[in-house]
């Protein structure tokens, strides 16, 4: 399977999804969402309009006028979720829950949302809407692209709050969160790593150990003290989450001075990782 093929099966099932929390959660509940997914909700509570067509309408329409600010298999995956989530509004529309609970139907709005969302954006798409948005602020005001997408959001949310009033619209950034920090786990991975920088008056025996017991490969790196001028090894590691225990355990037996610093790594690949080691 080609890797343009496995990209449009992600932006597939990545729009139905986020479709599906929008019907089957957000809307039946009286909740909102961010972007131009919050204003087809926004029109359907006040108008009742479709938010298959609304969101095919207003995306189609930022898509025409900021095209030229996406590379063209972008805007190709971009055309096709925005075709895939409007037909999926459609078709799963007025087929939602109502729940008792409010916050039960926040968790699972936010769930299902950020995982359309993360599964889109890994097959190369993005939902259009604040994205193109934020690309032109960005060309013609030199405003932060992440930062005006979030400037979006609360815009939308807040304007929401006169519609659905202020404790339903407490409810939607418990599920903004939500959604957020599955799109994380789902761009990022469910296993984060670790980088780890290692300082040592006994770096040989550290790396070997690293080597040896944790099957884990160590680059290092010469350098001196500032101060003392000192020549020394700087060991450097990336491991799983799991592995930061046992990885302090052989610091601490091999040298209790140490001097160690844990960085988060957003994303690995390659040998030992993505790759399996060669035998």
């Amino acid at each position: 399977m080609t890797d343009k093929i496995k990209s449009i099966i992600f932006i597939l099932i990545g729009s139905f999804i986020f479709a599906f929390g929008i019907n089957w959660f957000a809307i039946p509940n009286g909740l909102a969402e961010g972007g131009v997914a919050g204003i087809t909700i926004i029109t359907y509570y006040l108008f009742e309009w479709p938010p298959g067509l609304t969101n095919l309408i207003i995306n189609g329409f930022l898509i025409l006028i900021g095209y030229k600010f996406l590379d063209k298999l972008t805007l190709i995956y971009t055309i096709l979720c925005i075709i895939f989530t409007s037909v999926f509004l459609h078709l799963t529309e007025e087929h939602g829950v109502s729940l008792e609970d409010t916050l039960l139907a926040s968790i699972f709005a936010g769930f299902f949302i950020g995982l359309g969302l993360g599964l889109i954006f890994r097959g190369g798409g993005t939902s259009g809407g604040s994205a193109v948005i934020a690309r032109l602020a960005n060309q013609y005001l030199g405003w932060n692209i992440s930062k005006t997408m979030l400037f979006i959001d609360l815009l939308v949310v807040g304007s929401a709050f006169f519609i659905i009033g202020g404790e339903k619209t407490m409810y939607t950034i418990i599920s903004l969160y939500i959604g957020a920090k599955v799109v994380d786990y789902i761009i990022e991975g469910l296993n984060p790593r670790k980088a780890i920088t290692i300082i040592s008056k006994n770096s040989t025996e550290v790396a070997e150990q690293v080597n040896e017991k944790m099957n884990r490969g160590v680059t290092v790196f010469s350098a001196h003290g500032s101060y003392t001028k000192e020549s020394k090894d700087v060991l450097y590691v990336i491991i799983n989450k799991q592995e930061l225990i046992r990885l302090k355990q052989i610091i601490h037996k091999i040298d209790q001075q140490a001097f160690v610093v844990v960085h988060d790594v957003r994303d690995v690949f390659g040998v030992g990782f993505t790759i399996p080691k060669p035998n």
